[in-house]
C-alpha cells in the first residue's frame, strides 16, 4: 500500500450500524415467542433504512479508509441501494419466516451482514479487500439457500450453491495472485496505471490471471458457463431468500465487476472485450431458451434472471462512461422489478404454499391487484413500453451499438422478445384460465404497500428516468475519473 492511511472510522457508520442491528436481532430473537416473531423482519428492515439514511451523509464527498476503501457518490450510491433490496427483502419476510423457518433472528442478521458484504465490494479500491467483501456476501448467501433445514431441495441447493461457489472463489484468488505478481500490486488504481504503461512481459501471467478473475466474478453473477448454481439454489431456497439472492448477488457482482474493469484493466479493453461480448450472448441465449422450458415460476425466474446477466455484461463489453451509466442504470430498474415480481409470489405462496406457475390459475379473480401487479413486474422484466425494462434495456443497447457491438445490440433484442413468451406463458394462467375455487385472498397491508412501492419504481424509471439516470450518472463518473487517464481518455476509447 501506498500513501498516507486516513483510519477515520466515522466513514464505515454505515456498516457499523448493520451489524449493530445483526447482533440485537440475535439478541431479541432470544426472548421472543413464535406470534412475535414478525416484528423482527420489521426491525431488521428499520435496520437497513437507518443505513441508507447516514450513507447520505457522504453525498459529494471523497474519502477513503486506509487505502482500503473508497467512500464516494459510487459508493453512497450502491450502499443506499443495497440496503433498499435488504429492506425489501425483510419486509417480504416477516410473514414467511414466522410461519415457515425457525431461528428468525439468525436469518435476518445474516441478511443484514449480506448488506455489509455488497457494501465492500462497491467501496473497495483493492482487490483483497474486495475478496473478503466478496466472501462475506457468499457465505451468508449459502447460508440463507439453506435454511429451510427440514426441506431437501434447500439442503441440496445450498450444498450445491457452497461446493460451486468455493470452487470459484478459489478461481478468483488464484487469478488476483497472478495479476499481483504481474503488476506488484494489488490497488485499483495502480494495476491500472502500471497496464496504461504497457504489458510487455507479462501477458501471460496476466492475462491469466484476468481470465481466472473473470470466471470467478462470473459464477458470483451467474453468467454463462459459470450458471450451474443458480436454478437448484433459486429453487432449493426459500422464497424470499430466492428474491435476495437474485437481486443482491447480482448487484453487488456488477459493481465490483465494472469498479475493477474501470479503474484496472480500461487500458486492456481491446484484449478482452469480445470475449465479455461473447460470454454476453451465450449468457442471453441459454438464460432466455432453457426458462421457456420450465414449469416451477422459481427457476423460470431463475433462468430469466440468468438472460438478465447476458445483458447487464454488454456494459462492461461496452465499457465507456455512458455504458457505465447504462449498466448501474438497468441494474436498479432490474432490482425492483425483480424484487416486486418475487413479492407477488411471495404473498402467493404465503396463502396456498404452492409455487408451480400452473398453480397461479385464476388468480386475476382471487387477488386482481397482486396478479397485475405481477403482470407488470413480468412485462418489465421482458422490456415491454411503460415500463422501467424497455427504458433501461434501450439506454443499454444503445451504449454497446455506440461502441461498435451494434451485433451484440441485436441480439439483446431478439432474446428480449423471446423472453416475452415464457412470461406471458404466467399472465395466460393468471387471467384466462379458471381458479380453483372463487374465494378471495385476504389483504396483507404491509406486503401490498411494499408491492406498490417497487411497482412505482418500476414505473417512475420506466416513463420519467432522466432523474434515476442523472443521479447514476454522476456517481459512475466518479469511477471513470479514477481510470487511467481519467473520464476524457475513456470516453474516447
Amino acid at each position: 500500500m501506498t500513501g498516507t492511511l486516513h483510519l477515520n472510522w466515522w466513514l464505515l457508520a454505515p456498516e457499523y450500524i448493520l451489524c449493530a442491528y445483526a447482533a440485537l436481532l440475535v439478541l431479541i430473537d432470544l426472548f421472543s415467542n413464535r406470534a412475535q416473531k414478525e416484528m423482527l423482519g420489521y426491525v431488521a428492515a428499520g435496520g437497513c433504512a437507518l443505513s441508507a439514511a447516514v450513507s447520505l451523509i457522504w453525498v459529494d464527498d471523497k474519502k477513503d479508509f486506509a487505502n482500503l476503501i473508497d467512500v464516494d457518490n459510487y459508493t453512497t450510491l450502491f450502499r443506499v441501494f443495497f440496503a433498499g433490496i435488504g429492506f425489501f427483502a425483510c419486509i417480504a419476510s416477516a410473514r414467511y419466516v414466522k410461519d415457515r423457518l425457525l431461528h428468525a433472528g439468525e436469518y435476518y442478521a445474516l441478511i443484514l451482514l449480506a448488506v455489509v458484504g455488497a457494501n465492500g465490494m462497491a467501496a473497495a479500491r483493492e482487490l483483497l479487500t474486495a475478496y473478503i467483501s466478496l466472501e462475506l456476501l457468499s457465505f451468508s448467501l449459502y447460508v440463507l439457500t439453506s435454511y429451510a433445514k427440514f426441506d431437501l431441495r434447500s439442503n441440496e441447493g445450498g450444498l450445491k450453491y457452497m461446493l460451486l461457489g468455493a470452487f470459484s472463489s478459489a478461481i478468483f484468488l488464484y487469478g488476483v495472485s497472478l495479476v499481483y505478481g504481474a503488476t506488484g500490486s494489488t490497488e485499483f488504481a495502480a494495476i491500472g496505471d502500471k497496464l496504461a504503461g504497457g504489458t510487455g512481459g507479462i501477458r501471460e501471467g496476466l492475462f491469466l490471471g484476468l481470465s481466472l478473475m473473470i470466471a470467478g466474478l462470473g459464477f458470483k453473477v451467474a453468467a454463462v458457463p459459470f450458471h450451474m448454481w443458480t436454478p437448484d439454489a433459486y429453487e432449493g431456497a426459500p422464497l424470499p431468500v430466492t428474491a435476495y439472492i437474485s437481486a443482491i448477488s447480482k448487484s453487488a457482482g456488477f459493481a465490483l465487476f465494472l469498479k475493477l474493469f474501470t479503474e484496472s484493466f480500461l487500458p486492456l479493453i481491446d484484449d478482452w472485450r469480445y470475449f465479455i461480448a461473447a460470454l454476453s450472448a451465450a449468457t442471453m441465449a441459454l438464460g432466455n431458451f432453457v426458462a421457456i422450458q420450465q414449469h416451477n415460476i422459481k427457476r423460470l425466474l431463475a433462468y430469466s434472471s440468468i438472460g438478465q446477466v447476458g445483458y447487464l455484461l454488454m456494459g462492461i463489453a461496452a465499457l465507456s462512461p455512458a455504458a457505465g451509466s447504462a449498466l448501474v442504470l438497468h441494474m436498479v430498474g432490474y432490482a425492483a422489478t425483480n424484487l416486486a415480481a418475487f413479492v407477488c409470489i411471495i404473498i402467493f405462496y404465503n396463502w396456498t404454499g404452492k409455487e408451480e406457475i400452473k398453480d397461479f390459475a385464476g388468480l386475476a379473480e382471487r387477488a386482481p391487484f397482486l396478479a397485475l401487479s405481477l403482470s407488470i413486474a413480468l412485462f418489465s422484466l421482458a422490456g415491454m413500453p411503460l415500463f422501467a425494462g424497455f427504458a433501461t434495456k434501450f439506454i443499454l443497447f444503445q451504449s454497446a451499438a455506440d461502441q461498435g457491438l451494434l451485433w451484440l445490440a441485436g441480439v439483446a433484442v431478439f432474446f428480449s422478445f423471446v423472453s416475452l413468451y415464457y412470461y406471458l406463458i404466467v399472465i395466460k394462467e393468471m387471467y384466462l384460465e379458471k381458479p380453483d375455487e372463487a374465494r378471495r385472498f385476504p389483504i396483507p397491508w404491509r406486503e401490498y404497500a411494499a408491492v406498490a412501492v417497487l411497482i412505482g419504481a418500476v414505473f417512475l424509471v420506466g416513463l420519467y428516468p432522466r432523474p434515476v439516470y442523472d443521479l447514476v450518472e454522476s456517481s459512475t463518473n466518479v469511477v471513470f475519473q479514477q481510470a487511467p487517464g481519467g473520464q476524457q481518455a475513456a470516453a474516447q476509447r
